[in-house]
């Protein structure tokens, strides 16, 4: 399928003045930075992975090499493409120049392809460098921010530990977040990639108990502490001490941990994010009706949209403006919850609406279970020396703390999604690195954003987006995946969708437009150069160009 359509070259009518200029202004070509960059956390290059795909036939290339090229970029600053290809709200779609012509590219879908492939391949992440330095390195939790940090540091040659409290790594991609939505032979074999660079992994090690940060600071040159938050906020009303009442870290950590829970006919949970989406979603599979209440809109939830309506298809029932004030018990067993009306406010410092209670609408629910799934924090036990007061761990934009060989990321800084948590472990393995070896540390700067305005959508041809297909709701269950991959010819052509935003991409269009012959084709690869003595100012290069990457200076 082609990728671009055919453009008429338009009539452009100038008035030379004496000496035939048109114009003091010559073409640049300037690279710009498109919003799927500038909104990714973890700052990958995902229009140079698109691009590599979209052009393999035009450089030369079969799609299995490119698919290895892109899944090599991507790997260089998130070892977890297949994961976040899967859990990742995507924020680099967003805004997504595209959305304006039939829909933002699928990005996270064709993350997921590539990673997938990966595995089926048995592709393994590379090293930077052979060489081995004599500085060790402990990493305190096995979650994403800790096992980036390690990954960063173990491709640089650098000995690594990672201690971890559960039985089995992954973190809160483990036991937070169910197999339907995570398969667990994915998760294994992103972070056993990792653990085949030579880390060492130490299960069921709970540091500030068994060892000490102390102990770690004595016998490693650095320490990064990735505990996440996995100790869930308590509602603080009447009754919640009863049996059946769980927070929703706690309810998931033991159903995906393999324990039998059992919710009974009605299961109650509270709150508005992932987690309360989650632990609805499981309880629907363990048996229960399940009745979601929160306090806001839908409008201000904070949980994914398409989680969201994956719940409401498979029958889950949302009370908005509604919040509880008791546990209703019987003989120290909830029984049901009292809750009351709400209404929205001003904002608050969420910058969401506030919700104020309506004095006199008190209503009850009845449940055999009720799950607070309201927010989390870390388990600080044992590590009270890393906090500063009732604060959470405070570092750097490098994710250093006061103590120069102590850095920190992840959940345990503050809760963020896991392309958050692979990026804070990134930037703290740069920062080590950078003091281990005395080197400068610099974060990349980014080249200025490309204006919508300066992307020509008429230019491109029409192409809707590739959405994923789902399994029916009467399939699925706590192991079966939900949401199916791109297939072959899915993912080739949604590669083909990116516009290359501020980049060149070979189109030719520059070079065709000119009627001086001011650009001269370089190498595959290389793109153009201007003859810049040619130039008479016309400006035809830069108007038609669709991408936006030639301004006029």
């Amino acid at each position: 399928m082609p990728l671009f359509k055919d453009v008429k070259k338009p009539i452009i009518k100038t008035t030379a003045p004496a000496g035939g200029q048109i114009s003091p202004l010559r073409p640049l070509y300037v690279p710009k930075t498109p919003p799927c960059i500038g909104n990714c956390p973890s700052g990958a290059d995902i229009r140079g992975w698109l691009t590599l795909i979209a052009q393999a036939e035009a450089y030369g290339r079969t799609p299995e090499q490119a698919y290895e090229m892109a899944w090599r970029a991507i790997v260089e600053r998130n070892p977890f493409p297949a994961v976040c290809g899967r859990v990742c709200p995507h924020p680099c779609e967003d805004n997504c120049n595209r959305s304006g012509k039939d829909g933002a590219v699928a990005v996270n879908a064709l993350e997921r392809y590539i990673g997938d492939l990966a595995i089926a391949r048995n592709l393994s992440l590379s090293r930077t460098t052979e060489e081995r330095f004599p500085e060790k390195v402990a990493v305190v939790g096995a979650g994403p921010a800790g096992l980036s940090c390690a990954y960063q540091l173990a491709r640089r040659g650098y000995a690594v530990t990672v201690f971890e409290a559960f039985s089995q790594p992954g973190g809160m991609l483990r036991y937070g977040i169910p197999r339907y939505r995570l398969p667990r032979d994915v998760l294994d074999a992103e972070i056993q990639r990792i653990l085949d660079l030579g880390v060492e992994l130490k299960l069921r090690v709970v540091v500030g108990k068994e060892i000490s940060i102390e102990d770690l600071r004595r016998d490693y040159q650095a320490v990064f502490v990735g505990i996440g938050a996995h100790k869930g906020i308590q509602l603080r009303v009447p009754g919640e001490d009863a049996a059946n009442v769980f927070t929703g870290t706690e309810f998931l950590n033991r159903v995906n941990s393999g324990e039998s829970v059992d919710v009974g006919a009605r299961a109650l949970v509270i709150g508005g994010g992932d987690t309360a989406i989650d632990a609805a979603r499981v309880s629907r599979r363990l048996g229960a009706e399940v009745t979601i209440l929160y306090r806001r809109t839908r409008a201000e939830m904070p949980a994914i949209a398409p989680e969201i309506e994956g719940a409401l298809e498979e029958g889950v029932r949302i009370e908005f403006l509604a919040a509880p004030v008791e546990i209703l018990t019987a003989n120290g067993v909830a029984t049901g919850v009292r809750a009351i009306r709400m209404e929205l406010g001003a904002p608050d410092a969420s910058g969401r609406p506030r919700p104020v209670p309506k004095p006199g609408s008190e209503f009850d629910l009845d449940a055999s279970t009720v799950i607070a799934a309201i927010s989390q924090e870390p388990d600080f036990e044992g590590l009270g020396a890393l906090r500063e007061g009732k604060e959470w761990i405070k570092v750097n934009e490098w994710g250093a703390t006061g103590d120069d060989a102590l850095y920190a990321g992840g959940d345990d800084v503050e809760l963020g999604l896991v392309s958050i948590a692979v990026a804070q472990g990134r930037f703290a393995a740069d920062a080590i690195d950078a003091r281990f070896r005395g080197k400068t540390l610099a974060k990349p700067q980014l080249p200025p954003p490309v204006a919508a305005e300066k992307v020509k959508l008429d230019w491109y041809k029409e192409s809707p987006r590739r959405e994923r297909a789902h399994v029916p709701v009467e399939q699925r269950d706590l192991e079966a995946e939900v949401e199916l991959g791109l297939t072959d010819e899915q993912a080739q052509a949604e590669a083909k969708r990116c516009l290359s935003c501020g980049m060149c991409m070979d189109c030719e269009t520059c070079w065709m437009y000119c009627t001086n012959s001011c650009f001269v084709k370089l190498p595959k690869g290389e793109h153009y150069r201007v003859k810049l003595e040619l130039c008479n100012g016309c400006k035809k290069c830069a108007e038609a160009c669709p991408c936006g990457f030639i301004d006029l200076i």
